[in-house]
């Protein structure tokens, strides 16, 4: 089986398992979606969502975040890592917005990587899930699937990851894809205990057969602590 023809199996396999699969982070508007995967940052989706339950009643607008203190942002969202640094960012991007943009999120992504804390993975999220144009954007589901099924090399960068699945997933079918492989890594092939035994790509992930093979014989996963990734 050659990558294509893996990919084509991933696809169809992740699609019947997860064929609702979007978005978890909870936004009305791109403004709103840019901040909150800003803050998802070495964070968890459900972290974000319960600050940004009531952060987003505060803060509507870019002129909300510079109207109060950067203290007083910190202490709004104190439960997420790097707190200190993603307020500064927030209210760095605020005034940019204002001062560059109108205040409206960019729809290019080259502009989008002009904002403060935002990066090729979050400017992906935000052309893909609020302006509709096809990205995939390689968070750490993504990478821990794609290389534990062989699509990318352990050691590939996350821009190599991204790269290789562009080359092999057809761009109308990148946004999907990219919720999907994340559903799949969040739920099913989870950084630990991943759920081998009932997985329907055992057959072509090799470091799946080889976690099978070892707890048959009682073997030590030599590759656990390694395979292990935050997310």
């Amino acid at each position: 089986m050659n990558a294509k023809e893996k990919m084509n199996r991933v696809l169809r396999v992740v699609g019947d398992m997860f064929p609702d699969a979007h978005c978890e982070l909870h936004h009305s508007n791109p403004f709103e979606l840019t901040i909150a995967v800003l803050l998802s940052a070495q964070c968890t989706d459900e972290t974000v969502n319960k600050v940004t339950a009531t952060l987003f009643q505060k803060y509507r607008t870019p002129e909300d975040y510079l109207s109060v203190p950067l203290e007083e942002l910190e202490g709004d969202i104190r439960r997420i890592g790097l707190f200190r640094n993603k307020a500064a960012n927030i209210q760095k991007l605020s005034r940019l917005l204002l001062e560059d943009y109108g205040g409206e999120i960019p729809r290019e992504h080259e502009e989008l990587t002009k904002l403060p804390g935002v990066g090729r993975k979050t400017a992906n999220v935000v052309v893909s899930n609020a302006f509709g144009v096809p990205a995939i954007a390689v968070d750490t589901h993504v990478e821990r699937v794609s290389k534990r099924l062989g699509i990318a090399k352990a050691d590939d960068s996350v821009l190599e990851v991204e790269k290789k699945l562009m080359k092999l997933v057809p761009r109308e079918l990148w946004t999907e894809t990219h919720h999907r492989l994340i559903f799949f890594g969040r739920y099913h092939c989870k950084a630990q205990n991943p759920a081998c035994p009932v997985c329907p790509l055992l057959e072509v992930c090799k470091e799946g057969k080889q976690r099978m093979k070892n707890a048959a014989t009682g073997k030590p996963d030599s590759k656990k602590k390694k395979l292990t990734s935050k997310g």
